[in-house]
């Protein structure tokens, strides 16, 4: 499976080139019968490390780095000239060190440490497949409400937020995509397949887009994690299955993970951002963290390089006109804290348990700029257990499931999130992978209400229509007398929730 992220946000941005310091400031169709995609042919020779290099924005410049990256040993895989960034391939070991200093270069440095390792995505826990005696029961549940999807019973998430009485006054438009960065989506369920957008759909594996007819699909039944966000967004009010918080916008799948190992290295995701920027996305999904940090510090030149990039990609997606969203993280960690223990990173060799402080070394892209973090709630409107927060970083709250605490009144009594799985199926996932896409759903409908909205316009526009529950007054989870987090702030903004918990029917309104 792949992994758990997390983190802070940086303040905003200069231009191109990176100069952090901890106060901080960035620079800036119809579905096909297959289901699954090929993954990509690996070459035997295969150079042994990945690299991003960071350049002037002019033609020149970029020019003469590529030149250079041929003289030191490098293969340019793909320049993407509009942002200054090259992705490399070089077998030589000291390729990063001569690279950064040639002229016009800003930042360089490999995307990955060693042969790869499997990580994870932000669901929490494994996923539970409804049964289909479990279906019947819902379904049973379901038909005595009129309008309902069969599994709506069980969609507890829909009605928390409103959902499902928004979706009867505004469904979303099919003039808005939310791209899927993440496993591969399986475009042929039948709850996805009539609001996929195939033209707007790629795998960035290795930082090329292939838009090969199913290239964006899952590689396995096993990458479900997609599939699954995918269905919470835009799953169709078409008499199958469940329904999504936004069931009349199209979806759209880029699959960024390695088929090897299933990491989301960087020059993957800086080719899905400039690719959902350039084929018209209005919002992006981001329920992962880059690999392999968990954290990147910026006193490091090959993490520094990562932050750059992803940045410089997702700043150009911004101004293209898309919002990005990203989830918080499972570790119930404060992320306004001034140290952390992460004792994951590197996930592709081996990990090094070290102290980082969050104001200096960024969760990607959840810190990045402009980027809408989203923590998880439960059923009743609390922070979920496992969810990550912090005064100033947590953006929006929505449901993302709580399995201990949170027991909804459902056919099922499962507390988790019910959708769309990989082979016409469906399952319960929890995580804030889960709360993310809930909240892009709700951004999906005020962009469909609010069509000229730029990127920061609607995320203005979410922290309004929130309903913020203000800070618990007590947050002993499992009764043992222990705060099992502290929540800081007031009922306006606070550390567990931002500016409050989506309400997907106030968007339409």
């Amino acid at each position: 499976m792949p992994h758990l992220r997390s983190r802070r946000r940086l303040a905003l941005a200069v231009p191109v080139v990176l100069s952090l310091t901890a106060s901080l400031g960035f620079l800036p169709t119809a579905a096909s019968a297959a289901p699954f995609a090929e993954p990509t042919a690996q070459t035997a020779d295969a150079p042994n490390l990945s690299y991003v290099v960071n350049t002037k924005v002019d033609h020149r410049t970029i020019e003469a780095v590529k030149k250079a990256v041929v003289a030191n040993g490098g293969t340019v895989v793909i320049t993407y000239d509009k942002i200054g960034v090259i992705v490399v391939h070089s077998a030589n070991p000291d390729f990063g060190a001569q690279i950064r200093k040639v002229r016009g270069v800003q930042s360089a440095g490999a995307t990955r440490t060693s042969p790869l390792t499997p990580a994870g995505t932000t669901d929490e826990g494994a996923a539970q497949i409804l049964t289909k005696e479990q279906a019947e029961k819902v379904e049973q549940a379901s038909a005595a409400d009129a309008g309902s999807e069969p599994l709506e019973a069980d969609q507890w998430d829909l009605r928390a937020i409103g959902a499902d009485k928004a979706a009867q006054i505004n469904p979303g438009s099919k003039k808005v995509t939310v791209a899927v960065i993440d496993t591969g989506v399986d475009d042929t369920h039948p709850d996805i397949a009539p609001n996929f957008s195939a033209s707007q759909s790629a795998n960035c594996d290795g930082g090329v887009p292939n838009t090969t007819e199913g290239a964006w699909r899952p590689y396995t039944a096993e990458d479900y994690h997609g599939t699954h966000v995918a269905g919470e967004i835009a799953a169709a009010r078409n008499g199958i299955g469940v329904a999504g918080v936004a069931p009349g916008v199209k979806v759209a799948a880029i699959n960024v993970t390695d088929p090897s190992n299933g990491l989301f290295y960087p020059e993957s995701v800086v080719c899905a951002f400039v690719f959902a920027a350039d084929h018209g996305v209005e919002i992006t999904n981001n329920s992962y963290y880059v690999d392999p940090w968990l954290y990147n510090c910026m006193d490091d030149p090959d993490q520094k390089a990562i932050v750059d990039a992803v940045n410089r990609a997702s700043m150009y997606a911004q101004k293209k006109g898309t919002l990005n969203l990203a989830s918080a993280g499972n570790s119930n960690d404060d992320l306004d804290s001034d140290a952390l223990v992460d004792d994951s990173s590197p996930d592709d060799s081996t990990a090094v348990t070290r102290t980082v402080d969050p104001h200096e070394c960024f969760d990607v892209p959840t810190m990045l700029p402009g980027v809408v973090t989203v923590s998880a709630t439960g059923v009743n409107n609390l922070k979920s257990y496992y969810s990550s927060y912090g005064y100033g970083v947590i953006d929006i709250a929505a449901p993302g499931g709580d399995r201990l605490y949170q027991i909804p009144d459902t056919p099922s009594k499962n507390g988790r999130i019910l959708s769309t799985m990989p082979n016409n199926s469906y399952g319960f996932l929890q995580g804030t992978s889960m709360a993310s896409p809930h909240a892009a759903g709700v951004a999906a409908l005020l962009k469909s209400t609010h069509p000229w909205a730029t990127p920061a316009q609607l995320q203005a526009l979410m922290k309004a229509q929130a309903d913020n529950p203000g800070c618990p007054a007590s947050y002993d989870q499992n009764g043992d007398g222990t705060q099992d987090a502290t929540c800081v702030g007031g009922k306006r903004v606070n550390g567990f929730y931002g500016f409050g918990i989506v309400n997907a029917l106030r968007a339409v309104k």
